[in-house]
């Protein structure tokens, strides 16, 4: 067996052992469980669990553990920053001159939306917004169908500490509401909102899968009244729908698709 370096620290080891016991078919674990997945005792399987719950990256539900929001922060920079921009961009052109309208690829970070990437409409008018760009979540389209792929746990702990802002005169300023429209959004796999976040500006999003998992929200921005809720509903969501389906296999989502 190969002689472990000085400088290397089994804790972190150990820490990394905890949560990679968390996959998609055991999303939630006990103490006993994530002990015999990551080859340590009871005792130290609880401490390494109870300080990753306080550093967010788990929660907890009575007896059972499970992977936080959070915990996507130690992969989402590299993919953000690297592959899922690149493999996106030719769809979102394709789909920005064929609406005639601004395209955009998001990804959840804490509380906000961030573009990570976009292209801007053919038209002379055109929404003005750029890679790095953040949102509050709760108040745009790609934020809510976002935040419906959350676990329960996860959405919960949204709710708890979101902070609701009046930003129009159509702005959401109730929980209830807003939890009622991210359920929508879910069930019907995807999300509008009009006129919240800017007056004049309408949002219509749907989730990107790679096999179960929701990667990113593609997002289209609509000008004002120009286009139907029926229209939305009719011809741009299929093309939403579309263009994802086609990221999230170009993302390496192909063998295990799904329709979203």
């Amino acid at each position: 067996m190969a002689e472990t370096a000085a400088y290397f620290v089994k804790s972190v080891e150990k820490a990394f052992d905890v949560l990679l016991a968390f996959n998609g078919e055991n999303p939630r674990l006990t103490v006993s469980q994530v002990a015999a997945r990551a080859g340590m005792t009871r005792a130290s399987a609880r401490r390494f669990l109870l300080t990753l719950t306080d550093l967010g990256y788990l929660g907890a539900d009575g007896p059972n553990f499970e992977l936080t929001p959070r915990s996507l922060d130690i992969g989402h920079s590299f993919l953000a920053g690297l592959a899922l921009p690149k493999i996106a961009e030719p769809h979102l052109k394709a789909l920005a001159a064929e609406l005639g309208e601004t395209t955009s690829l998001c990804i959840l970070d804490g509380t906000d939306v961030v573009y990570v990437a976009c292209v801007p409409s053919p038209r002379l008018l055109s929404v003005s917004i750029s890679v790095g760009t953040r949102f509050p979540a709760w108040a745009t389209s790609m934020g809510r169908v976002l935040l419906g792929a959350l676990s329960e746990a996860g959405l919960n702990a949204y709710f708890n500490t979101v902070q609701l802002e009046r930003f129009t005169e159509r702005s959401i300023m109730s929980l209830d509401q807003l939890r009622a429209e991210v359920e929508l959004g879910r069930t019907q796999g995807w999300s509008m909102v009009s006129q919240e976040l800017e007056d004049g500006l309408r949002g219509v999003a749907v989730p990107v899968r790679r096999g179960d998992d929701v990667i990113a929200a593609v997002n289209v921005s609509l000008q004002g009244p120009r286009t139907t809720a029926d229209t939305i509903q009719r011809k741009v969501i299929p093309r939403l729908q579309e263009a994802a389906r086609q990221i999230g296999n170009d993302y390496g989502g192909r063998s295990r698709a799904r329709s979203v």
